[in-house]
Formats: C-alpha cells, sequence, structure tokens
C-alpha cells in the first residue's frame, strides 16, 4: 500500500458536515463533496480506513456522471483542481472531491435491483415478495429476476437503517409525479449500468441513487452513482446463482467481523492489514473493470 487512509479534512472555513464517507463543504452557491477513506459496516463507522477509498468512489462517480448524461441531468459540476478556490487546493483533495450544483434532496432511496441478493432475499425467502413486490415462485439466491425492479427506501439518519416502502407509499411522501419520474429514470440509468458494466466482468445486481432539484426546479441525479459502496457488485467469471457472491466492495470487512462477532454496536474494532489490503485491492479492481484505465494512485 502506498498511502495513509485519509479519515477526515478541513477546508478552509468553509462550513463542514460529515457522513459515514463524506465530508460536504458549503460553499458560495456551490457543494464540495470530499469522499475520505472512512469505511463503515453494519451502519458503524471503523476506526481506520482504506487507504485510496474514497479516490476510486469520487473517480468512479465522475466516470458515470459523464456516460449517463444522455439519460439524466446531475450535480456535478467539475472534480477538476483548477475549478476550486486557490486557497483550498491542495495534494490532500486531488482524485477524491466533487465540486457541485446545490439541491432540494428528494427524501427517497431509489433502489433498483436485477438479482435476488441482500435483504431482497431474505423477505423473498420468507414471503415470496420483494418490497411488497410479488415474484415467481423458486427463484434462486443471487438469480437474476425476470425484470429489474424498483424498490424505494426511506433515508435514515446516520447510524439508523433506510426503510423498505412500497411505491405508492414513496408517491404519498413526495408526490406520485415525482416518484413515477425517479421510477422510470432509475430504472432506465439502472439497464444502461448492467449492460455496460456485463460487457467488463462486472454484474450489477442492485444499486441504489439519490436525486434532488436544482434552483430551477429540475431533477437530477446527486451523491455518488454505481459505486462499490451503493451498488452490489459480483464478478461475472465466478457467477453461480444459488449462493452468496463474491462481490466489489466491503465483502472482506464484513467477513472479518462476522469472523470475531462483532455485534453490530460502536465502537467498532480496528481492522487488520491484511482486511485492508484486499478491501482496497477489490475498489481498486472495480475502477478498473469499469472504466478500462490504471488507477492513478495505484
Amino acid at each position: 500500500m502506498k498511502s495513509t487512509a485519509l479519515l477526515t479534512t478541513s477546508v478552509g472555513t468553509y462550513p463542514k458536515r460529515s457522513g459515514k464517507v463524506r465530508d460536504i463543504y458549503e460553499l458560495p452557491q456551490r457543494l464540495l463533496m470530499v469522499a475520505t477513506d472512512r469505511i463503515s459496516a453494519y451502519d458503524v463507522v471503523l476506526p481506520n480506513g482504506i487507504p485510496d477509498k474514497g479516490r476510486v468512489l469520487t473517480q468512479i462517480s465522475v466516470f458515470w456522471f459523464s456516460l449517463l448524461e444522455e439519460i439524466t441531468a446531475n450535480h456535478l459540476i467539475s472534480a477538476e483542481m483548477q475549478d476550486l478556490p486557490t486557497a483550498i487546493q491542495s495534494e490532500e483533495l486531488k482524485g477524491r472531491f466533487m465540486l457541485c450544483r446545490k439541491a432540494d434532496v428528494v427524501p427517497i432511496e431509489c433502489v433498483v435491483r436485477g438479482y435476488l441478493a441482500g435483504s431482497g432475499w431474505r423477505e423473498y425467502k420468507a414471503d415470496g415478495t420483494v418490497c411488497g413486490i410479488k415474484l415467481p415462485p423458486k427463484l434462486k439466491r443471487a438469480g437474476e429476476l425476470p425484470e429489474p425492479i424498483f424498490t424505494p427506501a426511506t433515508k435514515a439518519e446516520q447510524g439508523e437503517h433506510d426503510e423498505n416502502i412500497s411505491f405508492e407509499r414513496a408517491c404519498e411522501l413526495v408526490g406520485t409525479e415525482t416518484m413515477t419520474e425517479l421510477r422510470d429514470r432509475s430504472l432506465a440509468i439502472y439497464r444502461r449500468a448492467r449492460d455496460y458494466a456485463g460487457e467488463r466482468g462486472i454484474i450489477v445486481a442492485d444499486t441504489k441513487f439519490e436525486w434532488g432539484r436544482d434552483e430551477n426546479g429540475k431533477l437530477m441525479l446527486i451523491d455518488e452513482v454505481l459505486t462499490p459502496d451503493s451498488s452490489r457488485f459480483w464478478p461475472v467469471d465466478s457467477y453461480k446463482p444459488g449462493k452468496s457472491q463474491p462481490s466489489f466492495d466491503k465483502q472482506f470487512v464484513r467477513d472479518y467481523l462476522d469472523k470475531i462477532k462483532f455485534d453490530r454496536t460502536p465502537p467498532a474494532p480496528p481492522l487488520p492489514p491484511e482486511v485492508i489490503q484486499k478491501t482496497r485491492d477489490k475498489y481498486v479492481e472495480a475502477y478498473t473493470r469499469l472504466t478500462g484505465q490504471d488507477f492513478p494512485w495505484a
């Protein structure tokens, strides 16, 4: 590993708020989103991070925002250092920031599932449904669904779990017209990304999108998009339905925490070096497969 994990940032005197991974700064008329190397599992942030993880998330998002412009507008203004105010340009920020339009956030997570995994698999085993959507019988774990399905969720506060809700309930919360447009756009993006990634050896099993409105009320894609943190990526070459799949994300972290029987309440234990290295390797591999480029910080 050539770099150390960046766990927090400080950018000028701009107002700052922090999520599990990102530090967000309020610039005049714009937002500066900085992806740190923090990593969370089971909604708990771990004490040590994954070096360059924030750069992987940022660069994958920038890649997808460009590829998906034909389908939807997004909040990205620039990810180039020269477009930042001179006083805050720094080596620390290189590769891990996005300068973004401000947005009035739609408080719904727009989840699209193409395969049966995670909470969807657990619900299907119990009730034959996913988020209340009836599915055919005898589907396998990690099996591909007949068609991708849209399963919205409420956006939870940090430390809380998102709650799956029906499309009808989402319409009650934010309006039928808005949710119909978000469902249609989310499904279109998923299909485009699924086909693109599939040609590059990655299955996009499911993903979540966040949306907001710009100053003119126009819907745009915000936050991160189609990263290993917001999606379930599986390698095509080892895919076999009927069991859990290897993935390009924090799988090694979860496996380690399960092995030591972590009770999923803070504080989380530190990660050993080999888990950190394996996790970093997976994130970087996702970047190189999707973009076809070497990772600049390898």
